[in-house]
C-alpha cells in the first residue's frame, strides 16, 4: 500500500508541475487561453491532492485490517 501512495504522490506532482509549466510557458509567449489554463492550474491545485487522499481512504479501507492477533510473522520454527 505504501508503493501505492507513493506512486500516486509522484503522479500528483508531475502533473501539478507539468500544468504550472505549461501555464508559465503559455503566458510568456502572451497566448490567449493563459487564463483559461491558469483557472485550470488553481483548480487542480486543490482537486489532485484532495482526490490523491481520497483514494487512499478508499485504498485503506479496502484492504484487510490487522487484528492485534493477526501477525504477518510466522512464528513457527
Amino acid at each position: 500500500m505504501k508503493k501505492a501512495k507513493q506512486f500516486l504522490a509522484i503522479i500528483g506532482i508531475l502533473l501539478l508541475v507539468g500544468l504550472y509549466v505549461l501555464t508559465f510557458v503559455l503566458a510568456i509567449i502572451d497566448d490567449p487561453n493563459t487564463m483559461k489554463l491558469l483557472s485550470a492550474s488553481i483548480v487542480a491545485t486543490i482537486v489532485i491532492p484532495a482526490g490523491i487522499w481520497i483514494i487512499g481512504i478508499f485504498v485503506k479501507l479496502s484492504s484487510p485490517s490487522k487484528g492485534p492477533d493477526d501477525n504477518s510473522q510466522d512464528d513457527s520454527q
